[in-house]
């Protein structure tokens, strides 16, 4: 519950209110003692008790037309019989009016996040193992792939970071269900959007940085994306920081709270005994997920939940007994030859995962990939150069998540900066059938990348049901 008098003051304080407007008449404070017992941003989903917020580049007039509620807020007014609170910024006002509604959920929570261009989501899983062993299985994760409130039943994901209408209403359910702490990715388009807006971590990781999500309805530029990056740092209690990546001095440069470095010419430096072992912060650990970048992942993790109170001992065993589903999952063939399912989709993260496999699969290597419709366009061209400058790996191009764009044409659009031959098989299980079959013996490898686990292709706006990468690659062995 949040009276209209507690809405004005929150949106006063933020310097986000401009008037109320009722009738055509203005006001500049609340001229009615009203209580509402629900928010949305959903049209569809409102009582008559409602405070509606009309956002979005989509919405419309008609939208506000035959709802029954007291008031809307909004940067425009749209000139109804709704009496309406004009803002500046209405995803400013509704972060931190959802955050007042719901009691301040993040003050009875100890809070994690993580971002970067890639490994989130397993640093996330990292985290959120070494927490439950340390606090009794209390912890609620919100991750791109899963997300879970009660520590134990998990659901897919919309968004990597919820609406913050939504955000906050999971916060509270967690807290709630006995949750101490709460792991999540915080993405480039959470503070570009801002979904977080208001929300000030105890503990923010900066994994890595490099060029993704660039493109018309994501970020215009790589400054544009590194900056919203940059903002989860800005809006932590403290950083660990990845001292490896590019640009770390000037992300360092940036830092007004203490923070921790990790990797290479850090005070915590890895140094890797093999595959599944790694030596950091003085201690040996073994580790499931292979891969430097994954050994990096954990460090970050252990990191930042020994900021969080986790014990050496802990920390150890969680990353130990860590798994991510659709993150470097490797299936054997009856012929020997091994299939790696993995989430890397953009040419950092896909370069990485060929050099983690290609030593020790020294046969005929074939890379599955394709990337998304009208979004990240950029890494088009990134995925083309890098496999032109590795022409001993075989390309078969597919769909992934083509939306409302010919796969085809996306394909064509990557396989133009490769000078060699590709094949393009847009249906994605017959890419992944056709590749299995060309292996011969335990030395061939295919790399499955870019959709890991999800069970959905999106098309023309819509999820498609799909296999999974796993499942299909399973059925062919």
């Amino acid at each position: 519950m949040i009276t209209l008098k507690t809405v004005v003051a929150i949106l006063k304080k933020d310097c986000n209110f401009r008037d109320i407007v009722i009738d055509g008449t203005y006001f500049n404070t609340e001229p009615l003692a009203l209580t509402f017992n629900k928010l949305s941003y959903d049209s569809r989903d409102v009582n008559e008790q409602t405070l509606f917020f009309a956002k979005g580049r989509q919405f419309k007039r008609d939208f506000l037309s035959d709802l029954s509620i007291p008031f809307y807020i909004s940067e425009k007014d749209y000139e109804v019989a709704i009496p309406a609170i004009i803002v500046n910024d209405v995803k400013h006002a509704m972060s931190l009016i959802a955050m007042a509604f719901y009691g301040q959920p993040q003050n009875e929570l100890q809070t994690l996040a993580f971002t970067g261009t890639k490994g989130k989501t397993t640093a996330a899983y990292f985290a959120k193992n070494i927490l439950d062993l340390s606090n009794g299985s209390k912890t609620a994760l919100f991750s791109t792939m899963d997300t879970t409130l009660d520590g134990q039943t998990f659901f897919k994901s919309q968004l990597t970071t919820p609406e913050s209408l939504d955000l906050f209403r999971m916060m509270r359910e967690a807290v709630n269900n006995g949750m101490t702490h709460l792991v999540m990715e915080v993405s480039s388009q959470a503070y570009k959007t801002s979904r977080v807006y208001g929300l000030t971590f105890d503990v923010g990781v900066f994994l890595n940085i490099s060029p993704d999500h660039i493109g018309p309805i994501e970020h215009p530029t790589f400054e544009d994306y590194f900056y919203c990056k940059r903002q989860l740092l800005a809006n932590a209690r403290f950083a660990v920081v990845n001292a490896g990546m590019a640009h770390v001095d000037f992300v360092k440069s940036q830092l007004k709270t203490d923070y921790v470095s990790y990797g290479a010419g850090s005070e915590y430096p890895i140094t890797q005994s093999d595959a599944f072992s790694f030596t950091a912060l003085g201690q040996d650990f073994e580790i499931q997920l292979i891969g430097h970048f994954n050994q990096e992942n954990a460090v970050a993790a252990a990191l930042a939940t020994l900021r969080l109170g986790a014990n050496p001992t802990t920390i150890k065993q969680g990353i130990a007994q860590t798994t991510v589903p659709g993150r470097m999952e490797v299936l054997t063939q009856i012929n020997g030859a091994k299939v790696f399912v993995d989430y890397a989709h953009n040419a950092d993260s896909l370069e990485k995962l060929i050099a983690v496999v290609t030593p020790h699969q020294t046969g005929r290597v074939t890379v599955i990939i394709g990337t998304t419709g009208n979004k990240g366009e950029s890494r088009r061209q990134g995925i083309g150069e890098l496999l032109e400058r590795l022409p001993e790996i075989d390309v078969i191009l597919t769909a992934d998540d083509p939306n409302f764009e010919d796969p085809a044409d996306i394909a064509r659009e990557i396989a133009q900066f490769i000078t060699r031959d590709v094949a393009i098989i847009v249906d994605r299980e017959q890419a992944i059938q056709t590749a299995l079959a060309q292996t011969s013996g335990p030395t061939d490898a295919v790399i499955i990348a870019g959709k890991g686990v999800d069970a959905y292709q999106i098309v023309n706006g819509n999820h498609e049901a799909y296999a999974g990468d796993r499942n299909i690659a399973e059925k062919y062995l």
